[in-house]
């Protein structure tokens, strides 16, 4: 099993940088390669640019913790845990962490570019909508 972890620190509070990632169906506005996504119950399917569709089972959005985790379902995977924690630095200042952990390794590797690049998408997404 291999963990990728990438952190961001976000110029933002952090309930602005929690209003992007807290809704499942949202992801398709930051995480590059997903063209759209369709939710039901806790289940939530992505689309891929390529064809793709993997099946994901949202574990949890906290609104405490700001904590989104979902697992991703497919035969490509043995296991999968995705991570996202918004932690708060000061009042305008966010600390966005992503983490994957996947089996087979290379997986991993594969959803961790595109873990980096949506922390991109959310920073600039939330530094907008903050006017900075």
């Amino acid at each position: 099993m291999a963990t990728i972890r990438y952190e961001r620190r976000i110029r933002a509070s952090p309930d602005t940088v929690w209003g992007i990632v807290r809704e499942p169906a949202s992801i398709p506005e930051w995480f590059p390669g997903i063209t759209s996504c369709d939710m039901e119950g806790k289940l939530r399917t992505i689309h891929l640019a390529n064809g793709l569709s993997m099946p994901e089972n949202i574990i949890v959005s906290d609104d405490i913790a700001r904590r989104f985790a979902y697992s991703i379902v497919s035969p490509l995977y043995r296991s999968h845990l995705g991570t996202i924690d918004v932690i708060e630095i000061g009042p305008q200042d966010s600390l966005c962490v992503y983490s994957t952990t996947a089996e087979p390794d290379v997986l991993a590797l594969v959803i961790g570019g595109g873990t980096y690049a949506a922390l991109d998408s959310i920073q600039r997404i939330a530094e907008e909508r903050e006017g900075k």
